[in-house]
């Protein structure tokens, strides 16, 4: 197994940036139409169990999580270039990210519209940490 020390100034900077894209993704940009497609309406989204903080403090957990595992795939495939990270970030998006979201549409009976806007948002939001992660290493 390859040990590989990890940068945690890189992956805290790469799970910030994770966190700012879904704030403007599901907020400002396409919070609306993202409610739409849940079927969600302001009083639903207030009787919600979890709570609005709640909810960001786990999702930076799991953008911190998603960073620090993504700087050892980018280290373990040798991404030390800007192109290089996009590319191990695209395999990374179809093969796991993509994937695993289409589930939502298949047997959750999602709309599609909801299965892209989701798979877009982590599309971007894995390009941008990579990035972040592999300008770090350099």
């Amino acid at each position: 197994m390859i040990d590989v020390a990890v940068n945690y100034w890189a992956v805290l900077v790469a799970a910030i940036v994770s966190f700012v894209v879904g704030w403007l993704w599901y907020g400002p940009l396409f919070g609306k139409m993202w409610q739409g497609l849940m079927g969600m309406t302001p009083e639903n989204m207030q009787a919600m169990k979890m709570k609005p903080m709640t909810a960001m403090f786990w999702g930076f957990v799991t953008a911190l999580v998603m960073a620090c595992v993504l700087s050892r795939v980018l280290f373990v495939f040798g991404a030390v270039s800007v192109s290089g990270a996009l590319s191990v970030a695209f395999w990374v998006w179809l093969g796991f990210l993509a994937t695993t979201s289409l589930g939502s549409y298949l047997w959750e009976g999602r709309p599609f519209k909801l299965f892209v806007l989701n798979a877009a948002h982590q599309f971007v939001s894995v390009f941008l940490m990579a990035i972040v992660l592999t300008l770090w290493m350099q």
